[in-house]
């Protein structure tokens, strides 16, 4: 079998997260006014539609944030919003706020709001940002970037592994001490399995919304990881996490090539919701460990975007050189003679 050809991340279209206005918007009044404010029906539909389909929700609006939210509360819909952003400040900034909490990017958030001034406002400062008006409401459900091609388990359980990394952030941030030591506190439990076909639906959705730690930039189709999963030459590993709060999930893949005397790691990806727990640095140390194990050289293709240098930084503090930095995607190969260990604030379980 030749090597598959990865799809460009460039043609992914999908929504990570809608962004509500209120007034006029997510229900009808506006609450500064005075008025019986009153949720449209669409809007709860819709809500719980997205939520299903694995789509964040959070909320940016121009009002007293007590007063909404005990709104949002009786109508038992204040579970459904990551991260809500009710003050006077500027939409943008809102939306900044919530990319940055959730980090994702802001080509990744759709905004709905019924003010034009605001749709315009958002539109010129945070321009990769998809806005949509309240009369789209009742469309929005039915628009492609609105309708991930599958559903996987993984995608119901978003909204509760986002609640659980709040509670890992408020501990974190009323810890006292070093990071590491914080790290250690949380037991985190990686674990390390062959793909099967039962896991092609989310490694497929991984390598379409995994674009920050993501070591060539390149997603794959699902048709083209079935081949490689069904090809002795590669092999595919799921990469799961999980610790004292709960479970992360599978939160990244590996791809290798194998030969006899050499494993090439053509593509390494995790959530970007680990990106500060070091499991980058864990994993490529156990796939160190694992190449040792079978007498191989290990090597690794990198391809540089805007957004995963932190992977070419894991990289070389693996000790990863550069081959030919003129090659495309550029060759590294690891020098696996170098002393190296897996983190201790990580422990790593092998189904492998």
């Amino acid at each position: 079998m030749s090597a598959p050809t990865p799809s460009s991340d460039s043609d992914d279209t999908s929504i990570k997260c809608l962004v509500w206005d209120l007034d006029q918007t997510l229900w009808n009044g506006v609450l500064s006014e005075g008025d019986n404010v009153s949720i449209k029906p669409e809007c709860r539909s819709l809500i719980q539609q997205l939520d299903e389909r694995g789509i964040l929700q959070s909320i940016a609006s121009k009002n007293e944030i007590s007063e909404a939210l005990a709104i949002l509360e009786k109508e038992q819909l204040e579970q459904y919003f990551l991260y809500p952003q009710i003050s006077w400040n500027p939409k943008s900034s809102s939306i900044q706020t919530i990319a940055k909490a959730l980090n994702i990017g802001t080509d990744s958030i759709a905004f709905v709001d019924d003010q034009a001034y605001e749709r315009e406002e958002v539109i010129y400062s945070v321009p990769k940002t998809r806005v949509y008006s309240a009369e789209q409401i009742p469309e929005i459900g039915q628009l492609p970037e609105f309708n991930p091609p599958k559903i996987t388990e993984d995608a119901k359980l978003r909204r509760r592994m986002y609640k659980e990394d709040e509670l890992r952030q408020d501990a974190e941030s009323s810890f006292e001490g070093p990071k590491e030591s914080f790290l250690e506190s949380l037991e985190m439990q990686m674990e390390v399995t062959q793909a099967t076909e039962a896991d092609l639906d989310r490694i497929s959705e991984l390598t379409q919304r995994t674009h920050q730690l993501n070591t060539t930039g390149i997603s794959f189709s699902q048709s083209e990881l079935k081949s490689m999963l069904h090809d002795p030459t590669y092999k595919l590993s799921v990469v799961s996490l999980k610790d004292r709060f709960g479970s992360y999930g599978k939160i990244g893949l590996v791809v290798i090539r194998k030969s006899k005397q050499q494993w090439c790691i053509k593509l390494l990806l995790l959530s970007c919701r680990v990106m500060t727990r070091g499991i980058g640095n864990a994993l490529v140390a156990y796939l160190k460990t694992q190449a040792l194990e079978e007498g191989v050289q290990l090597h690794a293709d990198f391809k540089a975007t805007d957004r995963n240098r932190m992977m070419y930084i894991t990289y070389k503090f693996a000790g990863f050189e550069e081959l030919d930095s003129n090659s495309d995607p550029i060759q590294l190969r690891c020098d696996l003679k170098t002393e190296f260990s897996i983190p201790p604030t990580v422990e790593i379980c092998s189904g492998l």
